[in-house]
């Protein structure tokens, strides 16, 4: 497939201000981010989606393409439809779409509406859905299908009665939003609870807006008509960052699912498509780095990297695909209290990892234990303020008010700020480095995780007295979540997490205890939890091939016996049988695509990742392969 490339501005990358945004300018008709956030005249994102050329082409999934003037039309019908059936400023529409070009529209169309939408991943367990439509009081529920509300009692629509065309009606009506103030509700996004609940953070249009506009200033939203990957679930906030770049005109594209966890589809995927812009985690830009070229595709992409740490290897590897021009790499780091990216720092040059300054819509408070500001070279708790801090948790004051807390600078007088429970050291030109957390909430693959819930989930299990579950490694050293219980068998545990939460939060591995340690409070003693699951002996080098090596038995021909010690190494596992299901060993994507490359390595066979997902048993995966292996020697 040979994709036309835009033109794309060649421009250096501006430099990032380390210098804090004021309170607002004294021109009342000021477009600045200051002043967008009072509401005082800067363009909503809305206002600037009315603005893009109507022939360009907004969005792209799979084979739907729509212009942008099919796009405001598709949102003009909808918010009409959403607002016969009572939909405006303040109400939450739950929309549990797919990715694709609907759930686009919806979005659009909702916030056309006036009214906020709450993401609903058809792909979330079924108790999951429900519980985010009812907890957030969601007025409606836009659905695929016909199945209705994922929470009953709930008002359902499905996307197709949204977007019908009305027969006999009237012309459509030209594009026009409902007005709204910078503090109207925009969207509400559930993230990992510490009390065992998820909460929905609230996020005003004013916020969204300025985001956008940040990038902008940064340079990470640079040149004219650029193509953006849609990479992450709707579910989480770094889509708005996505979604948003379609109101300054550049074009969406969506990545399904099988791309998006597979480096190879990937990488062929970005050049195909003429990507300028992806969004991305360190565990998935990692394996990429290896598939990009520079000669694939507009260059240089325009990285941003998020969601968790960055080594100092990667980013090793990603100054120089910097400086060679492959890529201009850019680390974000926010809360999604915080309106998606709150701090973005260039990865063009050696030394120490770190996160940038903060972008101009907040202001950075680093402080110790007594709320004293720390100094250059001193760490402390990252406290973050300005009008890209969000409206609170929704329907949870209590919390809000306990993670939303005063502003102390003089400057700001009423203000407030959140608490992010981050630990940065600030370095002397303004900048952060990431220390860590300084409570139980975990980064995993660009997934942000309170432990308190998986272990409150694990306690509501029969039969489990208590649990505790840690931040590790495999014996692979990727890292991974690992369960400790008193009580309760493995295999149930694993079967009743997944029916209840996300997959990214069952653990990889399960480890029975007759009892934990306790601190002398009394308290659960962590440190005394081992944080690496041991690998069990086996020789370097290429996998052997001879029988009887991972001592299991029943496995039967050269692939099983091949796959069965692939899945010894990658897994850390003694001993494998042809029935073992690779997730409930303990796979996850990143050794997913660890296990392919080590086929590929092993076989010359290209096996794609989805080969995986489709036979997760070692057996079926073994006759996949022999298949390949047959067409291939054909």
């Amino acid at each position: 497939m040979t994709a036309v490339l835009p033109e794309r501005s060649t421009a250096p990358a501006p430099a990032l201000s380390t210098v804090p945004a004021t309170a607002s300018c004294s021109s009342g008709a000021c477009a600045c981010p200051a002043c967008a956030a009072a509401g005082t005249g800067a363009a909503d994102l809305l206002a600037r989606l009315a603005t893009a050329p109507g022939g360009r082409t907004a969005v792209v999934a799979g084979d739907d393409r729509l212009t942008f003037d099919e796009l405001r039309a598709g949102a003009s019908a909808i918010a009409a439809r959403l607002a016969a059936l009572g939909i405006g400023p303040e109400s939450v529409v739950a929309l549990c779409l797919p990715r694709g070009a609907a759930l686009v529209t919806a979005i659009i169309g909702t916030l056309t509406a006036g009214a906020a939408y709450l993401p609903v991943d058809p792909a979330l367990p079924a108790d999951r859905r429900r519980y985010l439509v009812e907890d957030s009081g969601a007025d409606l529920v836009v659905v695929d299908g016909a199945d209705g509300s994922p929470a009953p009692g709930t008002r359902a629509v499905t996307v197709a009665a949204l977007t019908a065309a009305p027969s006999g009606g009237p012309a459509p009506a030209p594009y026009a939003p409902v007005p709204v103030t910078a503090d109207t509700l925009a969207y509400v996004i559930y993230t990992s609870g510490s009390t065992g609940r998820p909460k929905g953070v609230e996020i005003g249009r004013g916020a969204a807006s300025l985001l956008l506009k940040e990038l902008e200033a940064a340079g990470a939203a640079a040149g004219e008509g650029g193509r953006v990957g849609w990479n992450a679930s709707p579910s989480f906030d770094a889509s708005v960052q996505q979604w948003t770049r379609l109101c300054r005109g550049d074009t969406l594209v969506m990545i399904d699912e099988e791309t998006r966890r597979d480096p190879s589809l990937l990488a062929a995927f970005v050049d195909e498509q003429a990507l300028t812009d992806l969004d991305i985690t360190p565990s998935h830009a990692d394996p990429l780095l290896d598939l990009l070229t520079e000669d694939g595709g507009p260059r240089p992409l325009t990285l941003l990297v998020g969601g968790e740490a960055i080594s100092p290897a990667l980013w090793d590897r990603l100054v120089a695909a910097h400086r060679s021009g492959l890529l201009r790499a850019l680390n974000v780091y926010g809360p999604t209290e915080c309106t998606v990216d709150s701090t973005a720092g260039w990865i063009d040059g050696p030394g120490e990892p770190h996160i940038g300054a903060v972008l101009p819509g907040l202001r950075m408070r680093l402080l110790d234990e007594k709320l004293v500001p720390v100094g250059p070279g001193e760490s402390g708790e990252l406290y973050l303020a300005g009008p890209r801090v969000g409206r609170g948790y929704r329907r949870r004051p209590g919390l809000t008010a306990e993670r939303f807390v005063a502003d102390l600078s003089e400057d700001t007088p009423g203000g407030r700020m959140y608490r992010t429970g981050d630990r940065c050291r600030l370095l002397p030109d303004g900048r952060l480095v990431y220390l860590g957390r300084a409570d139980g909430q975990v980064k995993l693959r660009g997934h942000r995780i309170e432990l308190p819930e998986i272990e409150a989930a694990l306690t509501r299990v029969d039969g489990v007295a208590e649990a505790a579950v840690i931040l590790g490694e495999d014996a692979g050293g990727t890292a991974c979540l690992i369960a400790y219980h008193r009580g309760g068998d493995a295999a149930a545990l694993r079967t009743a997490l997944a029916d209840g939460l996300p997959s990214y939060m069952v653990p990889s591995a399960f480890v029975a205890v007759d009892c934990f340690a306790t601190t002398p409070s009394g308290k659960l003693d962590r440190s005394a939890l081992a944080a690496r699951l041991e690998a069990p002996a086996r020789p370097a080098g290429p996998v052997e091939t001879e029988p009887g090596a991972t001592g299991a038995e029943g496995l039967n021909g050269r692939a099983e016996e091949l796959i069965a010690r692939v899945w010894t190494q990658v897994l850390g596992t003694a001993s494998i049988g042809p029935d073992d299901n690779f997730f409930k060993l303990g796979g996850h994507s990143l050794l997913a695509i660890k296990l392919v490359s080590r086929v590929r390595i092993e076989l010359s066979v290209a096996l794609p990742v989805k080969a995986v997902y489709a036979h997760p048993r070692l057996r079926d995966l073994a006759a996949h392969i022999e298949e390949l292996l047959a067409a291939r020697d054909a």
